[in-house]
């Protein structure tokens, strides 16, 4: 199986990797890039400046706007927002959309926003309905609105408690130095 696209998914793009899985209601305009073995889920849309790593999941309702990148292995959540213009008006277009990037391993909660022209740090996890306002450093948690430090986070999704203590006891990864 190369492609999986229910019927009533409407697909423009010809860049969609193998094995790739898209849901019913789903908007794929023409220039968007998707990787391999990445599942996107109903009711979701996807501009023309975005680009999806492999293994990324995209859970039902999200919108994915010119500007934004999402590297592989990343969780996005329900109902996730990104925004790409810090200064919308009706029928005034920006020359170019801030870049938002979200970084391999990352998860970000469902309802959470996330402001344009953000970088959201590897593995980094994102609560549920958090507003995310200025870039996230790699393996911590943030939520609330607006987001703020929580804790940080191994790799392998479990909480520890501080940076020193990654890699966790529960998988013993090894970080490069």
């Amino acid at each position: 199986m190369r492609h999986h696209y229910h019927p009533s998914s409407y697909v423009h793009s010809q860049r969609i990797g193998n094995t790739t899985k898209i849901w019913q209601y789903v908007v794929v305009l023409p220039q968007a890039k998707i990787g391999e073995h990445c599942n996107i889920c109903s009711h979701c849309f996807i501009e023309n400046d975005v680009i999806i790593g492999d293994n990324v999941t995209i859970k039902n309702n999200v919108q994915i706007w010119d500007g934004v990148y999402i590297e592989a292995n990343v969780f996005i959540g329900p109902n996730v927002t990104f925004t790409n213009d810090l200064y919308p008006r009706s029928k005034k277009h920006p020359e170019y959309f801030d870049r938002t990037t979200i970084q391999e391993g990352a998860s970000i909660g469902a309802n959470a926003t996330i402001l344009a022209g953000i970088k959201i740090g590897k593995n980094a996890m994102i609560g549920a309905g958090s507003v995310v306002t200025k870039n996230i450093p790699e393996n911590t948690i943030w939520y609330g609105n607006p987001a703020t430090i929580k804790g940080y986070v191994c790799t392998c999704g479990q909480k520890v408690k501080q940076r020193s203590h990654i890699p966790c006891s529960h998988c013993n990864f090894k970080q490069d130095s």
